[in-house]
């Protein structure tokens, strides 16, 4: 595995990490055995960052629940944890009201809570396209205070959403987390350049879109999670699936293999931002080969013409 320092906060992190919105039962049921088993394998496989959120998992905080049950069998102050405060309940109701600090601190110290440990390496903004992020900010600042939060940041793929943020924070924006593919590269229009800038970690989400590198799937796939039901046909976004397998095509002629995810992840540790990858498992095979990928770049005539698609 590559161990990369993440931005300002100077952490040595794992260059693939795990990101548990897949183990909370929104990609198909897992019982808590089978999370049990992908969170061990990920932390003995190397990976030393977790990412999660509030509201992961069904219901609501499942994801960090289950973090917390396997947390505690390893040294914690060797792992970095990050999770993200703006959605809790809304899938079952309006949600919290994030009026006032207070919310958010509230927020902070149940993300604590259900993960059974006394402070958050990073906590994100979950509200991409936020106008105010202020109450996040002071929030933010009262639970590094409590000692209950070493850094904080956003989560979003708007450039001026995320300089209004570091505006707003004094510059303290640590880490922001955002979405980059193979398939999506529109982060390389100004935003993972102004993260640099800032000296920001930048933690990369949708590695394998949603899976659609993996190669799995075509246009007769049948999804029955709750995330990608709407790309089936007749689906809200039909037509974005369509046009992704499209551009699949031309990746896996490019790359001479139908099965990109290795290839995909290290395109992605080839990028001089040196950015981190947090992708999804359902199963721990699944930890293991991220892992693997973690262990080197791509070969640089392969990148470029990967690039250039």
């Amino acid at each position: 595995m590559i161990y990369k320092q993440l931005g300002k906060t100077e952490w040595n992190s794992s260059a693939v990490g795990l990101g548990t919105w897949n183990i909370g039962n929104q990609w198909g049921e897992l019982t808590d055995r089978e999370s049990d088993a992908i969170l061990r394998t990920a932390i003995e496989s190397g990976m030393n960052l977790i990412d999660t959120a509030e509201s992961y998992g069904i219901p609501n905080g499942c994801s960090e629940l289950r973090i917390g049950r396997v947390l505690h069998e390893f040294d914690r102050e060797k792992l970095f944890i990050v999770s993200k405060i703006g959605n809790w309940g809304k899938r079952t109701g309006p949600g919290v009201p994030k009026t006032t600090p207070d919310m958010i601190r509230l927020c902070g110290h149940a993300i604590a809570g259900r993960m059974k440990t006394t402070y958050i390496d990073t906590i994100l903004c979950h509200e991409g396209d936020i106008e105010d992020p202020s109450v996040y900010i002071e929030g933010f600042k009262q639970l590094v205070w409590e000692g209950m939060l070493r850094t904080y940041g956003i989560s979003t793929n708007n450039l001026e959403v995320l300089k209004r943020f570091q505006e707003l924070s004094g510059g303290n924006c640590a880490v922001v987390e955002l979405e980059y593919s193979l398939l999506d590269r529109s982060a390389d229009e100004g935003l993972i350049d102004y993260c640099r800038q800032e000296d920001m970690g930048i933690l990369v989400r949708g590695p394998l879109n949603k899976g659609i590198l993996s190669g799995k799937y075509d246009l007769d796939t049948v999804f029955t999670d709750s995330v990608r039901k709407k790309w089936n046909q007749g689906g809200a976004q039909r037509a974005f699936y369509e046009d992704r397998l499209q551009a699949l095509g031309r990746m896996q002629e490019v790359a001479g293999q139908k099965n990109l995810t290795e290839t995909a992840l290290r395109f992605i540790l080839s990028h001089p931002a040196g950015m981190v990858l947090i992708p999804g498992a359902t199963r721990p095979e699944q930890v293991l080969q991220n892992a693997a990928a973690g262990a080197a770049t791509l070969p640089p005539e392969l990148y470029e013409r990967l690039k250039a698609c």
